[in-house]
């Protein structure tokens, strides 16, 4: 690996943006070529394979993951949410189309190992595939049939060798590189070697063949990887740790995607930064790519001293020459004062659980195990759009839904706090935002999108205390006001609690079908019976809005 300094781009000050300190200073490019690369047997060869090959399964996950928290900043003392949504007077138009079983309790004879389900998937031109913790399945989007698997998520790097093939470790990313037609599956390595494993599918047919990469994260845990597709490269977002698990900060790469398409040698280009964690990479939809040369956008809020911010980084990849690849300091884009979820706004330290995930707050019906609420960073996906008169880029969070006490302001609940950003090749700006809470219900690890007629969409987690945690979703047309949602839509009514553990899934994915840029598919977990965990089952659902051709 060679590392090479490089100063950081301008950044244009706008609506009272400020520069952000913590990383004015000088960014250094880390290059390396991928470690190894090669292409795959038929993913569907390796299924067959592993069904009767138990050496495949070399790697036993704990049963309940840690979670590595984020450090936060002072909440402040703001006092209240001005962007709250207090109550949805439209009828929610969109209309659930399809839904089946995914991965979990309920799929056949599958029983889950770990705890959370950090659910991941996408839907391609005929297929979904699916990919939980350390299980992956391809199934049939038109009928919900299962063509291939749950297998381990390491099958796809059978007879690679090293660590892609030898661990199997989940956080896994799923996508569907829409203008190329190709799928991309990621996972990391939990110990070192510390790799990020991605596999690049050759045509559209998830159970075909796969070009398969390793890319070295160095000496440290490169956690919670997120990705995006972008026109250069495939973008990863990371939270470093030591070894030990002490916390470093956020890392930014971009991996070649030209090189990774063809099958070729490809090389990485990655920045570090103490103040980055919690960012996600932006994530291109939609026919029309960026403007020739855009930076990939990566978006992370900012707290403390009672301000509240949407953060854009810009990380300029640049394959034939590194030494002007670059990754700005943010512009820091004012928005509406919030609260992480579970916090009271008393001036003071926020007080992160602890790795294994604290207490939880989300209640649950005939229970008192609450659940993790997971406010400390961005959600899954940034989702970004040309329409050709502009560029749209929404993201989406969870804050507390804020009610006024006798002696101050408390966090009551959790919401879900969503923006969408324009302007972003000039000056960005917030064109509108919206904290979604239109009634005391919890709701939290939510995932954005927008479709091809500027419908915005959210799915995520909703639970009370009389309630069991179900799939729950809302969204809005561009004809609604700005910065309101419509009433919400049930994906389905989950019939029990977790039991044992505040752990719950890390993540969820709404992603957009490529055949009429109008279908949102959403993928999140859900417990059939109560009982302790694992015990976890996952829903797949497609929906979408009558004005979207």
């Amino acid at each position: 690996m060679r590392i090479t300094g490089r100063g950081l781009g301008s950044v244009s000050v706008v609506l009272g943006a400020v520069l952000c300190s913590a990383i004015a200073a000088r960014a250094q490019v880390r290059v390396a070529q991928a470690v190894k690369v090669d292409v795959s047997p038929p993913l569907i060869e390796l299924a067959r394979r592993a069904q009767t090959n138990a050496a495949v399964r070399t790697s036993v996950s704990a049963q309940v993951k840690p979670l590595r928290k984020i450090p936060l900043a002072v909440p402040g003392t703001a006092s209240s949410d001005m962007a709250l949504q207090s109550r949805a007077a439209i009828a929610q138009r969109a209309k659930v189309a399809s839904g089946f079983q995914g991965i979990g309790v309920g799929l056949g004879s599958f029983e889950p190992s770990s705890t959370p389900p950090d659910t991941s998937g996408a839907a391609g031109a005929t297929q979904f595939v699916q990919w939980v913790n350390s299980s992956l399945a391809v199934f049939d989007k038109s009928s919900g049939a299962v063509l291939m698997g749950p297998v381990d998520g390491n099958t796809l790097f059978a007879g690679f060798g090293g660590g892609c093939e030898e661990r199997n470790d989940g956080d896994p990313v799923v996508e569907y590189d829409k203008a190329a037609g190709r799928w991309v599956l990621s996972q990391f390595t939990a110990e070192p070697p510390y790799l990020e494993c991605v596999a690049v599918s050759t045509t559209s047919d998830a159970m075909g063949t796969y070009y398969r990469y390793a890319f070295d994260m160095g000496e440290n845990f490169a956690d919670y990887p997120h990705m995006g597709v972008w026109p250069d490269g495939y973008y990863f977002s990371f939270n470093m740790f030591t070894p030990g698990g002490d916390r470093i900060g956020g890392r930014a790469c971009a991996f070649d995607r030209t090189a990774m398409l063809a099958g070729m040698p490809a090389e990485q280009e990655c920045f570090d930064s103490p103040s980055t964690f919690g960012m996600v990479p932006s994530d291109w939809d939609g026919p029309t790519p960026p403007p020739g040369g855009s930076p990939n956008y990566f978006v992370q809020f900012g707290l403390g001293g009672g301000a509240s911010a949407l953060n854009i980084y810009k990380l300029h990849a640049d394959f034939e020459n590194p030494d002007q690849a670059s990754f700005s300091a943010p512009v820091q884009l004012p928005v509406a004062a919030f609260i992480p979820a579970c916090m009271e706004t008393e001036p003071g330290p926020i007080a992160n659980s602890e790795d294994e995930g604290g207490a939880g707050c989300i209640p649950q019906a005939g229970t008192g195990q609450k659940l993790d609420e997971l406010s400390d960073r961005m959600m899954y996906r940034a989702a970004y759009r040309n329409f050709g008169d502009h560029e749209s880029l929404v993201a989406t969070h969870t804050v507390a839904r804020v009610v006024k006490g006798t002696n101050r302001v408390l966090a009551k609940g959790a919401s879900i706090r969503w923006y969408e950003v324009r302007g972003l090749s000039a000056q960005p700006a917030v064109f509108q935002q919206g904290t979604y809470g239109p009634d005391q219900k919890w709701r939290w690890m939510p995932s954005i999108g927008m479709d091809g007629a500027g419908d915005i969409a959210v799915g995520y987690s909703a639970s009370s205390g009389g309630m069991h945690p179900g799939i729950r979703f809302t969204g809005r047309t561009p004809d609604d006001p700005a910065g309101k949602m419509e009433a919400e839509g049930v994906i389905l009514k989950a019939k029990g609690s977790q039991l044992g553990t505040s752990r719950w899934g890390d993540y969820s994915a709404l992603s957009i079908d490529p055949g009429d840029d109008c279908t949102f598919w959403y993928t999140t977990e859900y417990i059939n019976k109560t009982g302790p965990a694992p015990g976890w089952s996952t829903w797949i659902a497609s929906f979408k809005f009558p004005g979207c051709q």
